[in-house]
């Protein structure tokens, strides 16, 4: 009996890997009805990866009704797992008031956790809300901060985005936000 627990703890990891690239390997065959199937069970057991991935089908569109009630609660539910792209792209729907109302606030709290984990888009967003001012009081040093460690990884527009900030930065509001992005960085190297 201990052998046949100590098979099954080893292989079921296993078998989610195995559900997860064929739920994979059939969204870029574009077959999206297999995509859902492989990942509805495997979400339902609370994969973060399988309950985004369904977030972004019902998003979209992609093999299901686009639905944004749906979407939210699946990335809801792998967001609250920590992970990053369902944290990112759950702030974006309280951004744009897609499925939910407009929250600004809801928002940047999510865009928060994964900006923190280095999440390049989300960094982006980030400093894109504190540039406008939406949800936070304006401030460019933040800003600065922030689109800074985005476009360190090549996240598209956001040095030019910075580049429009620091237009508007004093030489002491542009030391400030280096010595932040410097200080954000090496927080996130650890």
């Amino acid at each position: 009996m201990k052998r046949l627990i100590l098979v099954l703890a080893v292989l079921w990891p296993l078998s989610l890997l195995a559900g997860c690239q064929a739920g994979v390997d059939a969204a870029k065959r574009g077959d999206y009805a297999a995509a859902y199937r492989e990942r509805l069970p495997l979400a339902e057991q609370g994969d973060a990866d399988a309950q985004y991935n369904l977030g972004v089908m019902y998003d979209t569109g992609s093999g299901v009704s686009q639905d944004y009630v749906e979407a939210l609660m699946w990335y809801r539910l792998a967001a609250e797992q920590g992970f990053a792209f369902a944290q990112t792209e759950l702030g974006r729907m309280y951004y744009a008031g897609r499925g939910v109302p407009e929250d600004y606030a809801e928002a940047l709290k999510w865009y928060r956790l994964a900006a923190e984990q280095g999440h390049a888009e989300a960094q982006y967003n980030l400093g894109a809300s504190y540039w406008s001012g939406k949800g936070v009081p304006q401030d460019y040093v933040e800003a600065f901060a922030w689109l800074n460690l985005a476009a360190a990884q090549g996240q598209t527009g956001a040095a030019w985005n910075r580049g429009i900030v620091l237009e508007r930065m004093t030489p002491a509001q542009v030391a400030e936000g280096q010595k932040l992005s410097r200080e954000l960085f090496e927080k996130l190297k650890n």
